[in-house]
């Protein structure tokens, strides 16, 4: 592993200075792929998930009610590993936590292929949220180190990595539907993909010390940062709409636009593609306009985004709205994860366990719920109510002095 205070002790002395600084950029940017290729891994995983929703939901022959039911299982196993996932990755660093939770994520993943009855599923989902909750604060901690070492903001380039995964993981679904495979073959070839992406780059990790003027507390339960708990509500709001982005696009293309074949797929491939887009932009955008403003900006695209698609459910307004929709959720949530990276009264891990473990109630719980809302009063109907949050994140963010 590759330790950070060796790293910021590496100087560019005498006639030597220019080969140094040469050897140090290139060793920078090792570091920079390997973070990368773990938020891949983990975008992989995910995405490979949400990809063959519709197919377990036939193969499983349960409504949308019954697929919300299930889909709770996943922020419950969120909901257990949360108040564990910082101290862990406080105590034994997060370049172990992250190898080890990215292979057990990739693990839990082919466990869920496997499910023929609903009990299965569910539990299969159990594990993959735990196991989620402790790889994104290890690998999102990796994030925030390497972002000191660059002196600059680059947490939104990760996080298009992890967009760009997103998009991966549909291309190959796709593939995987043409080729007639099983979600669990699909899964099981996925699972090897994270595992040769762990192997080549795991040494290339961070190892760092915590901030010596930041004191670990021993207790289990202490009271949280009132700002990081601020950060993570406008998160929350953020990550419900890409959740049933994530979950709901596809049903939602097929059920309420009513597209033909193949082109259910346009929905969920139109918003990662600028979802991705905006993240790889969004570091030099929030240099120019500033975090605030761009969050407020990207509060109201998101419920621009949704409205479209809810007041116009056709093919081409539905899809223009879900890239929307990906440019107003690209830039919030790796800027809310920079910010609490930054945070002075707690170690990072713990601070990211906090603004992201309430961000991600958002994203796990808001399909589930969509799924109630749904049987209820139809998928327009659900989508126009997680369009509201959009206007919510926008009125929030004003009203915290820590985003500048």
């Amino acid at each position: 592993m590759i330790d950070l205070n060796l790293i910021y002790r590496f100087k560019t002395p005498g006639k030597l200075k220019k080969s140094y600084k040469k050897a140090k950029t290139s060793y920078l940017r090792r570091i920079r792929w390997a973070v990368s290729a773990f938020y891949f891994g983990m975008g992989l995983c995910f995405a490979t998930w949400a990809s063959r929703i519709p197919d377990i939901k036939v193969a499983l022959q349960l409504s949308d009610a019954d697929l919300g039911t299930i889909l709770f299982a996943l922020p419950v196993g969120q909901l257990m590993m949360m108040p564990f996932s910082g101290k862990l990755v406080t105590r034994f660093g997060s370049h172990r936590i992250g190898v080890f939770s990215l292979l057990m994520y990739a693990f839990s993943l082919t466990n869920i292929g496997l499910a023929s009855s609903s009990w299965q599923l569910g539990l299969g989902l159990f594990s993959f949220g735990l196991f989620g909750n402790m790889n994104n604060i290890a690998i999102n901690t990796q994030g925030v180190y390497t972002e000191r070492l660059y002196k600059k903001n680059i947490m939104a380039s990760f996080h298009g990595v992890w967009s760009f995964a997103g998009f991966t993981g549909a291309l190959i679904g796709l593939c995987m539907l043409a080729l007639d495979l099983t979600p669990y073959y699909h899964f099981l070839i996925v699972g090897g993909i994270v595992c040769t992406l762990v192997l080549f780059n795991f040494k290339f990790l961070i190892k760092a010390k915590e901030t010596p003027k930041i004191v670990e507390s021993n207790k289990l339960f202490t009271k949280p940062d009132s700002t990081l708990i601020w950060l993570g509500v406008i998160g929350f709001g953020c990550m419900a709409s890409e959740g049933i982005m994530f979950d709901w696009s596809g049903l939602y293309f097929k059920d309420v636009v009513k597209a033909p074949g193949s082109l259910v797929i346009l929905g969920y491939t139109s918003f990662m593609i600028m979802m991705a887009s905006g993240r790889f932009l969004g570091d030099s955008v929030i240099e120019r306009f500033g975090r605030k403003k761009v969050i407020q900006i990207s509060g109201l695209m998101i419920s621009v985004g949704l409205f479209t698609a809810v007041f116009l459910p056709y093919l081409i307004t539905s899809m223009i709205g879900f890239m929307i929709v990906g440019l107003g959720v690209s830039t919030i949530v790796p800027t809310l994860y920079s910010l609490a990276g930054k945070s002075t009264s707690v170690p990072p891990g713990e601070a990211l366990t906090i603004v992201s473990s309430v961000s991600f109630l958002g994203f796990l719980m808001g399909p589930p719920v969509i799924g109630y809302i749904a049987e209820l009063l139809g998928l327009r109907f659900s989508f126009a109510f997680i369009g509201i949050f959009g206007i919510l994140i926008a009125l929030m963010v004003s009203r915290i002095k820590a985003i500048q």
